[in-house]
């Protein structure tokens, strides 16, 4: 279950399908990663195909990147079966 945004653009697509604040190519596969992030319990329910799952341990506490598109990811804390401050940023 997603808990909290740190993105309004991600938010604002998860809340209505549509948002003006993520990137056109970006919109189809951050709505079905959003999706699957809010119907995860646990970390290994996100263990899927093509969303290659990573820690990044870079952040205390960890978050964790899933893959959308080329240098952008959708990164997350994951505790208590919650997703918090879900974001969507450039890795360079």
């Amino acid at each position: 279950m997603i808990k909290t945004f740190a993105s309004k653009g991600l938010k604002e697509l998860f809340q209505t399908g549509k948002s003006r604040y993520v990137r056109q190519d970006l919109l189809k596969r951050s709505l079905q990663i959003l999706d699957v992030l809010d119907h995860a319990e646990t970390l290994t329910d996100l263990k899927l195909p093509g969303l290659r799952l990573h820690p990044d341990s870079r952040y205390q506490p960890v978050r964790y990147r899933v893959d959308v598109n080329g240098p952008w990811r959708i990164t997350f804390e994951f505790t208590d079966g919650k997703a918090r401050k879900v974001d969507l940023v450039q890795d360079h």
